[in-house]
């Protein structure tokens, strides 16, 4: 592997992104089964000097998940940069400077759709150069599917723990949309009267919504922060487009720079589905 690399060399190794999924995919595996396996029985110990009640939520599934996956990226890679959502004791191993950033959130919406169950939650974890995802990998535990991806060679799904096959965005069907949990509720109104059925999601999973069995679309949309959709949250949409799907924010493709502000993320299967989206959003008055 990359562990005797420096960090500049490291992202100049074409086999970087293929090597890194090829090392995380089993961890990622595990760390969905830990979250699933603790799910119903951990309690959330909010952060303290979070601003909100969301960011703060945290549980011991997090952590151990956080681990599962950093144990791995630390034997491999330690010339990393680390950007991880919580402070476990494999983080102060890693790198401060280099061209490569990882990117971890162990569970991607603890509090309502891990603690509360009110829709999919996602683990995740993306390899970033120079600002730029190049691999990708998200777990839905409760579905049992992981997909990952690298830059320019396609998509992966695994389901079940089963091995990994290319994803076929022409098999998906259902008209199910994942939505951001606070979209406002003319833009849910909108998609329904399309007959769409809307259900509120992690931006994790909303990320690979098209994916999903069962669902043809995602729409995220942040407007607390003005930086948009989070760096975490922007991890799933490298799967999502190497599987063909359009990814977009809201009315441009959607940057692939991982700090470029947009405050929304819109995937969907066809460009029916995408003007939809688009339909909702335009309901929605600051």
């Amino acid at each position: 592997m990359l562990t005797d690399l420096l960090p500049n060399t490291a992202v100049q190794n074409t086999s970087f992104p293929s090597d890194f999924v090829r090392a995380l995919a089993p961890a990622l595996q595990q760390a969905a089964s830990i979250a699933r396996s603790l799910e119903g029985r951990v309690s959330n110990r909010p952060k303290l000097g979070e601003v909100t009640e969301a960011k703060a939520a945290l549980t011991v599934a997090d952590t151990a998940s956080q681990e599962a996956l950093l144990t791995p990226l630390l034997a491999h890679f330690p010339q990393v940069k680390l950007e991880a959502e919580e402070d476990t004791p494999s983080v102060s191993h890693f790198s401060e400077s280099g061209d490569a950033l990882v990117v971890i959130d162990p569970i991607d919406g603890t509090l309502r759709f891990y603690l509360e169950g009110s829709g999919p939650y996602a683990v995740m974890i993306g390899l970033a150069i120079r600002e730029r995802y190049e691999a990708s990998l998200v777990a839905l535990p409760r579905e049992q599917l992981c997909f990952d991806a690298v830059r320019g060679r396609g998509a992966r799904v695994s389901e079940k723990d089963a091995a990994a096959k290319p994803v076929a965005l022409g098999e998906a069907t259902g008209n199910r949309i994942l939505v951001s949990h606070n979209l406002p509720s003319s833009a849910v109104e909108r998609l329904e009267d399309h007959g769409y059925e809307v259900t509120a999601a992690s931006g994790g999973a909303i990320s690979v919504a098209p994916l999903i069995p069962g669902v043809c679309a995602g729409l995220r949309l942040v407007r607390e922060n003005p930086e948009g959709v989070s760096i975490r949250g922007r991890i799933g949409a490298l799967i999502s487009a190497e599987a063909g799907a359009l990814v977009m924010g809201a009315t441009a493709p959607f940057t692939p720079e991982i700090r470029t502000p947009a405050p929304a993320l819109l995937i969907a299967t066809n460009e029916h589905i995408l003007a939809h989206l688009r339909d909702a959003l335009s309901t929605i008055h600051d």
